[in-house]
């Protein structure tokens, strides 16, 4: 990880901040995503946040650990929240992801070809944006992905994200379903060490029509 220095032109001035930003593998090449926005920042306090980036890879609250705190007298009246980014539920979403290994197990069934966006990293924001916030692919692109952190986690741009390509990202994972059950399956097993007779899961978006109405009649009977 490293500090990137941007500036910004507003009413004829220029303005820095500085971001956090680290960088990683795809299968299409490196590529780099904002771990945090820092603001305007002091040298120590640069220093500090720098000397825990060259660290093995760790959290925000450990890598602003080391730098002291620094008081300032604020208006709170004269502030103002632009922007607002909804981070929780997506980074804890991805983290949990990362844990059952289904980063991984995307990109292996879902190679990158010449589409623009990966059928991988969609797949991953079908996956976020209905645990985050359960809601229609056509309401994930037009409201929900804008105002969550998502864009940052994942590298893929809002004006990117249209209802178009997550169908298209559904129809390129249909195929790998079973594969993805059985891997889903095995992650939970192992990863949370539960015991279970029936285990209950959402095809909504991706059970075949013909194969759901079978199953719906055998669970009438």
């Amino acid at each position: 990880m490293y500090l990137r220095k941007c500036r910004q032109h507003k009413n004829g001035k220029e303005y820095a901040y500085w971001q956090l930003v680290e960088s990683y593998r795809t299968a299409r090449g490196a590529r780099q995503r904002i771990v945090a926005y820092l603001g305007d920042m002091e040298e120590a306090a640069r220093e500090g946040v720098a000397r825990g980036a060259r660290e093995e890879r760790s959290y925000q609250p450990r890598l602003l650990g080391e730098v002291a705190p620094e008081w300032v007298e604020v208006d709170a009246k004269r502030l103002r929240v632009e922007r607002v980014r909804e981070f929780g539920g997506p980074w804890l979403g991805l983290e949990v992801m990362e844990k059952l290994g289904l980063g991984g197990f995307l990109h292996s069934v879902l190679p990158a070809g010449r589409e623009e966006i990966p059928w991988a990293s969609m797949a991953q924001v079908l996956i976020l944006g209905r645990l985050c916030d359960p809601s229609s692919e056509l309401a994930l692109a037009e409201r929900i992905y804008a105002r969550t952190a998502l864009m940052d986690l994942l590298g893929v741009p809002a004006e990117k994200v249209n209802d178009d390509r997550l169908y298209r990202a559904l129809d390129a994972l249909l195929p790998h379903q079973a594969a993805l059950e059985k891997h889903l399956k095995e992650g939970l097993g192992s990863l949370f060490s539960l015991e279970y007779d029936l285990l209950l899961y959402d095809v909504t978006s991706t059970y075949p029509p013909e194969a759901g109405e079978l199953r719906g009649a055998g669970g009438g009977e």
